[in-house]
Parts: C-alpha cells; structure tokens; sequence
C-alpha cells in the first residue's frame, strides 16, 4: 500500500457515507446518523427554545384582542333632490381605494380618535402613566449621571402636544387597515390588550372616518355657496351696468336696424347708377357742344348738328358756300341749346355727387352705430347668461346644504373579540419546537463540521491512506499499574481481544516477512502508547514468542510507573558500553516478556540512537529475540521516534480516539515521508464505548460494544 499525503487529497472534515454506499440514501443516512448521535444537543435546544417561549406566553406577553370593522366605499349614490353636486363623489379606481386606506390612516384622524376616546389617559397608550420597568429606571440613572439627560424645559402646551403625539403614535401601531382584493370594502383592525377597547377604537375610526366625509362636502359646499354668492351679486352689478349703457346709447342716436341700413344702401347702388348715366350723359353733351362749336363750313356744321331741317336748308343751296337764309339763325339756335345741355348736365352730375357723398356718410354713421348696439347687447347677453348660470348653481349650492351624503357606509361593526388574537400560543409552540430542532441540528453539524479528530477506523483509514491495524476500548482501570494485571486476569475482555486483533494484523501485514522490530509511537503525549506497547508485548509473548520490550523514551521514562522493581542501568549503559545486554535486560515479576528499560542520560538522546551503536544494539538483538517491541517518544515532540524507526520492520502509530486530530496525523505522516521511512498503520486507542453509541457508531463500528457490561462489571 502506497503511503497517502492527506494534504494532497484535502479529505473534508465531515465525512458523509460510507465508502462502500453509492446515492443519496448513503448521504441521507448519514446525516441522519450525525442527528441522532447530537439528539442530546438537539433536545436541548428545543427543551431551552419551549421553556423560553412558554415564560414569554405566560409571564411576559400580555394578551392581544383585535377587533375589525368593515367599510364600503360607494362609488355610485342616488341624489336626494336632482341637482348637480358641488362635491362629486369618489371613483373607483385603484388609485381612489389605496388614497381612501391612506386617509383611513391619516394622523389627523387618529389624533381626532386619541381626543374622542381619551386614550392620553389610558396606560396602555401612554407610557407615562405606566409604572417604569427596572431596564428604563436604570437607563435613566445612566443618562443622568452621564448629563445625557434627554428632558428639556419647554411649556406645559408643548408637553401636552408631545404627550398627544406619541399616544397617537402607539395609536397607528395599533391599527391596520387594509383593503379586500379586487372589492371597494376596507377593513379597520385593532388590537389593544382589552376586547372592548379594540371594537371601540375600530368602530369610532369607522364612524370618524364616514363623519369626516360629510365634514369636507359641507365644508365644500358651505365654501363654494359664499363664493358662488359674491360672484353673483358682482355678475348682477356687471349686468345692470350693460343694460344701462345700452340704453343710453339707443337713446342717444336715432333708430338704427339693419333693414334700414339696407335700404340706404340700395338706395346708394341706385344713386350710383344715375350718377354713371349723368356722367356719359354729361360727356355725349360736352362732347356735341365741341363739335358743334368746331365747325367751320356748312356741311361740317351741317353734320355736327345733325338736325333735319338744317339739312333742307342746306339741300337748297347749289354750292354750299354761301349759307342760306336761316341757317346760321338754325344753327345758333342749335348750338345754344346744346351749350344749355351741356351745363343742365353737369350741374344734375354734381348734384348726385353730392347726395352720393351724403348717403355713404350716413350709411357709414348708422353702420357705427349698429355696431355698438349690437356690442352693448352682446355684452349684456352675456352677463345675463353667466349671471342666469351662477345664479342657478348657487340655488342649487344652497339647495344642497344639509343633505350631503358620504361616500361610504359600514357594513359590520367590530364584534368584541371572546380569544386573544396574540399570542397565537399553539403557533409560537410549534415555532419553538420547530426553532429548536432547527438551532440544535444546525449546531449538531456545525460541531461535526468542526470536528478533526478520529472515532472509526474507517474515518482514520480514508483520511490518512494507512490501515487500521487495531482498535483498542478503554481499559476501565485509572491505575497503571493495574492496567497489565486486569488484561491478564480478564483474558476475554474487550481490552484483551483488541490486543489480540492488533497482534494478528501487525504480524500478518507481511506474510512472507513478518515484522521483527516493531516501533510504537505517537503523534503527542498522553495517547496511550506506553500502555499500547506494554500491552502488546505481553499479548505477543502468548503465542509463545520470545519478546523483548525496550524502553526507547529515555526522556520521561514511563516504565517505572507500570512496574515496582526496575534496574537503575539499562539501554543508555549498555550504549555507553558500561554494562553488558545480558545484565541490563531484566525480567519483570507478573510481566512475560523481557524488558530493556531507559534510564537518564547525559548525551542528547538523538544523538545516541543516530549512532553505530544502536544500531549494532538491534542487529544484535534480532538474533536473540523473535520479535523486538520499542515504546518511541512522540513524534511530534522530538525526534527519537523517527530515527529508532530506521532500524525497525514495522511502525505503529498510536491515535487516540476523538482526540488526536487530523493536523498531527498530517504532520506525523509529513515527518515519517521526510525521513523516507513509511508506516505501517495506525492504532486507534482508548476507543469509549459509550462514546461510541452516542455518536451513533454503536451498532456499525462498536466491535466490542458487547463487553460494555463486562467492562462495567470489572
């Protein structure tokens, strides 16, 4: 077998299953084994978790009662006469329902609770009517004699206001209100320490609650009726002043409509039109009257005056040069007349201008004025209209007061509670049990968890790699000395079959060469390896082999306290050459085996085993005896154990158990690695058997379990 560096592997500390388990069952049981084998630790916990939780049921915790009323918010409500509200009322929306459980919450309306139910006078709100506890008496003294005090002067009014809002406070601690899912009902809860008290203060939020509703829309109404009266009487100054000016201004000016205005207006397209004739009149004249006037020769005058009877006149002539009697007298007669044509026209011409000109001023006059009535009346319409409109509405205002509605109702009032709703006494003792269980299995494995030390040879073997080659019970005897007697005298006892076991495996771990010179050692003192080695020499002196058993801890030299007579010289003389191995060896009364026990030396006690000498010592030896058992120091505490083990066939390591940890057999494994020697397996000492079952080893691991009595017994 290959010797295992643990370090390497970083085996865990809590091992769970064993090597030969596969699966979660394994594990499962496992853990089951480490709760089973802390169930005193666990029961414990829940035992100290139930006591605690029961003192605090009956001795600390006062008894809560909760009272709940409930309320509905009603989003749709008849009117009482049918009229529109001043105040809508709530709607139904999430936003509505939480801004309602928020207003049911409000600290004004507690603080109205605190002063309708007078809770500043009641103890259980006002912790300065309470008897101070000893905690606050003392913290107090503290504060005091450390000037910390957190009292301050300040008025009677300032310490009543305070006093009010720290009742409120305790208030709102006491109360939950909460709003059902999906539903406009709300429910209020309170939970004071008497049940008559609880349904009071619910009931009383529920009535302050719907009374505050009705408070704001009077409050509402009564504001928006002052108001709508103020802009009513100013709307009815505002008309009147309308009114007036319009008739001022329609008595000031003649009477203007818009037929009127019409008919001036045709009258003004006719006048236009006559004018346009008069001017092309007026132009055909002037434009005659030129013609005429340029006409020099008859027959021009002739053809401008295109008259008929010049034209006979003119007919009678033979050369149209000389003018005919009558002609000229014709044509001045003509030509005047055209000029008077001409001038009639022009005046008539001028005349309609100037109606023209009249007429267009006074439809422009009488258009002005239509404007400004029809504004007058515009204006005055519509102050009567806002007057009419708020007129109304403050009838309806008026009309309302006295008959608002709130916007929710009670469905139940708080029923006054016969059980304490807190504390739930069968839930905290389930919680305590269950807390109990939890803390102690939690703490259970945490200690599993911090574990390092060995208490099955299993553990010891995956850990280090290194068999197992005997587990030794605890002999049940304090004295040393009594200790070899009691295995000689109970051949049968656990003690003694251990030994035997260990004998059997040490010898048959090399089949074709069983060990000659066995080393026993330990990783720290006080691991029963003196005892091991004693005990295993003599076991092996029952097979009927010559045994001799050297003392190798010439340090502290145990030996004399196992045996009465021991030799002053031994190992160390024999070594130094001052006495010979057959005088130093002794034979011990009571004792089977030959003994070479280590006296004080004066040379470092390294030194002399690193030396020829011992080395001679042991060749020596091995051709006189079978089998050569060496009781080492620990090998952590020097390094005698390591150098004697040069010279040996087998190296037994003495672990004791629940003891030794797994940081010295790591480092014990380092050194016997660094020392290019390897061991050849482990003993798991002072094994207690009761140990064993309370750890849960029992039944799987507990061998010698059967002789628990025995060893009781002895």
């Amino acid at each position: 077998m290959t010797q295992h560096d643990p370090r390497m592997s970083s085996p865990p500390v809590l091992t769970v299953g064993r090597p030969n388990d596969t699966g979660p069952t394994a594990g499962i049981g496992e853990l089951f084994s480490i709760l089973l084998r802390g169930k005193w630790i666990i029961v414990a916990f829940t035992v100290s978790t139930m006591l605690f939780t029961l003192y605090y049921i009956y001795g600390l915790s006062v008894p809560k009662y909760k009272a709940t009323t409930v309320v509905m918010l009603e989003t749709q409500r008849g009117s009482i006469i049918d009229v529109q509200s001043v105040v809508n009322g709530l709607s139904g929306e999430r936003s509505s329902v939480n801004s309602e459980v928020e207003v049911l919450r409000a600290r004004s309306l507690m603080t109205e609770v605190v002063e309708r139910l007078g809770l500043v006078s009641d103890p259980e709100f006002n912790a300065r009517l309470r008897k101070p506890d000893p905690l606050s008496t003392l913290l107090k003294t503290l504060e005091a004699a450390l000037g910390q005090s957190r009292e301050s002067i300040s008025t009677s009014r300032d310490q009543n206001q305070r006093e009010q809002d720290s009742v409120t406070n305790v208030l709102l601690t006491k109360v939950t209100v909460r709003n059902v899912p999906s539903t406009l009902v709300f429910k209020i809860t309170a939970e004071t320490a008497n049940p008559a008290k609880s349904a009071l203060i619910s009931d009383t939020i529920a009535g302050l609650y719907i009374l505050n509703q009705v408070q704001v829309k009077f409050a509402a109404t009564e504001q928006a009726t002052d108001w709508l009266a103020n802009r009513v009487s100013e709307l009815q100054v505002q008309l009147e002043e309308a009114e007036s000016r319009l008739a001022i201004f329609s008595a000031s000016t003649d009477l203007v409509s818009v037929e009127s205005l019409q008919g001036l207006e045709r009258q003004l397209k006719d006048l236009r039109g006559r004018i346009e004739t008069s001017r092309a009149t007026e132009t055909a004249a002037e434009t005659r009257l030129a013609a005429l006037q340029g006409a020099t020769t008859l027959i021009q005058k002739a053809t401008a005056a295109d008259d008929a009877m010049l034209d006979q006149i003119l007919a009678g002539t033979d050369t149209g040069l000389i003018a005919p009697v009558g002609f000229n007298d014709r044509y001045d007669g003509i030509l005047s007349q055209a000029g008077l044509t001409a001038r009639r026209t022009k005046l008539q011409l001028d005349v309609l201008s100037t109606s023209e000109s009249a007429l267009e001023n006074e439809i422009r006059r009488q258009g002005e004025d239509l404007i400004a009535i029809q504004q007058l009346k515009r204006e005055a319409e519509a102050n009567r209209l806002l007057y009419e409109y708020f007129l109304g509405r403050l009838k309806e205002a008026s009309a309302q007061q006295g008959i608002q509605q709130a916007d929710s109702r009670i469905l139940s009032k708080a029923v006054i509670p016969n059980r304490a709703s807190s504390p739930r006494k069968s839930l905290l003792i389930c919680l305590a049990v269950l807390s109990g269980l939890t803390f102690g299995s939690a703490f259970v494995l945490f200690l599993e968890s911090r574990d390092v030390c060995f208490r099955t040879a299993q553990h010891l073997e995956e850990y280090a790699g290194l068999p197992v080659l005997g587990q030794i019970p605890t002999i049940p005897k304090k004295n040393r000395k009594k200790i070899l007697t009691f295995l000689c005298d109970h051949p049968s006892s656990a003690g003694a079959e251990a030994l035997r076991n260990l004998r059997t495996s040490t010898l048959l771990s090399n089949v074709d060469k069983p060990p000659q010179v066995i080393v026993l050692t330990s990783p720290m003192p006080g691991e029963g390896k003196t005892t091991v080695s004693l005990s295993f020499a003599q076991t092996l002196s029952g097979m009927g082999k010559k045994v001799l058993l050297i003392e190798g801890d010439v340090r502290r030299r145990m030996f004399h306290q196992y045996f009465d007579d021991v030799p002053a010289e031994g190992l160390i003389s024999v070594l130094m050459g001052t006495r010979s191995i057959e005088n130093a060896i002794c034979r011990i009364p009571g004792f089977s085996t030959d003994v070479l026990i280590a006296e004080r030396a004066t040379t470092n006690a390294a030194d002399l085993f690193s030396s020829g000498k011992f080395s001679e010592l042991i060749y020596e030896l091995k051709s006189r005896y079978d089998i050569i058992v060496i009781d080492t120091p620990p090998v952590l505490a020097v390094p005698d154990a390591r150098i004697i083990a040069q010279q040996a066939d087998a190296v037994l390591v003495n672990v004791k158990w629940n003891s030794t940890s797994k940081l010295q057999v790591d480092e014990t494994l380092r050194l016997f690695r660094c020392g290019n020697k390897k061991i050849s397996g482990f003993i798991l000492n002072q094994i207690c058997i009761k140990g064993m079952k309370r750890y849960g080893y029992g039944g799987r691991y507990g061998t010698y379990a059967a002789y628990e009595t025995e060893y009781l017994a002895a």
